[in-house]
């Protein structure tokens, strides 16, 4: 097995949003923000080689919305999905799998393109299965009022209508061997049924964060996004992970901290604190 850190672009988002209830005092001191209260933000996604596999998790927020749906996240940087995947020497046909931890823009946008007519979409990833939970399939495509305009229809349904839709089955709140040496946690406080990958590799577990932990600005208990659904219930997921992450010395592979790539905590008489940061090159 190999991996490869693969960041598909940088995004801004409002750091008010980002950190619920917490004040700007604390929260900027990790994350400042601009003149506008805008914090600048990562969407990284992790490409797994293992054998005849090739395991694309997360695709980033893609290219074919509109400039108005662009103007409000500040797409800033050179880097993008397909560009970084061919510098890799990938092309969109070698993946076989696309594993999307969940449905919002950010992380699934990259997985669907229009066609060449411009009339209508097609999965980027011909040859792909796109894996998803029935669970937060139908949390996605039935959405609430306030996600509602973060599943976007154009994003989701045209992986169903393609044929290449499968179910990861859910049986409780972990899963193991789910592919080679990836096991599954299922966290339901941001959204319903987020899958957090556990990826064993090179003698180390691997956690690819999504958003459970956008950032390490995240990690003490309260820094909880006020985009989740059930905050209080986050906070429960959070501290049980951060506990196990401490204990096992977990490799936390972050997914929107556009700093720190990977970093790893320790028990703290403050509870569960950031240990060290570093580039996933620099580990492995």
């Amino acid at each position: 097995m190999t991996i490869y850190p693969l960041n598909t672009g940088n995004f801004k988002l409002d750091g008010g949003a980002m950190f619920g209830v917490v004040p700007k005092t604390l929260w900027s001191k990790t994350n400042p923000a601009d003149a506008n209260n805008m914090c600048d933000w990562s969407m990284r996604s992790m490409l797994i080689e293992d054998g005849d596999r090739l395991i694309l998790i997360d695709t980033g927020i893609g290219d074919k919305q509109s400039e108005k749906f662009f103007s409000h996240y500040y797409l800033f940087g050179d880097d993008s999905l397909q560009g970084n995947l061919k510098k890799l020497g990938f092309s969109p046909d070698d993946i076989t799998d696309v594993f999307l931890t969940h449905l919002h823009f950010d992380h699934c946008g990259g997985a669907i393109r229009w066609n060449k007519d411009r009339t209508g979409f097609e999965p980027v990833f011909k040859n792909a299965t796109y894996w998803s939970t029935e669970k937060h399939w139908k949390w996605a495509t039935e959405p609430n009022a306030r996600e509602k305009a973060s599943f976007l229809s154009e994003n989701i349904l045209p992986i169903q209508e393609s044929g290449q839709l499968k179910f990861v089955d859910r049986q409780g709140d972990f899963a193991k061997n789910v592919f080679n040496n990836i096991d599954l946690l299922f966290v339901d406080g941001h959204t319903e049924s987020q899958m957090i990958p556990h990826i064993k590799y090179k003698g180390k577990t691997l956690v690819f964060m999504a958003d459970l932990l956008p950032s390490t600005g995240h990690i003490p208990l309260p820094y909880v996004m006020g985009y989740d659904t059930r905050p209080l219930l986050t906070l429960d997921e959070k501290g049980k992970f951060l506990q196990r992450a401490a204990e096992e010395e977990y490799i936390l592979f972050l997914e929107h901290d556009s700093v720190n790539e990977c970093c790893t905590v320790q028990q703290t008489e403050k509870g569960v604190r950031l240990s060290e940061t570093f580039s996933f090159n620099e580990l492995f």
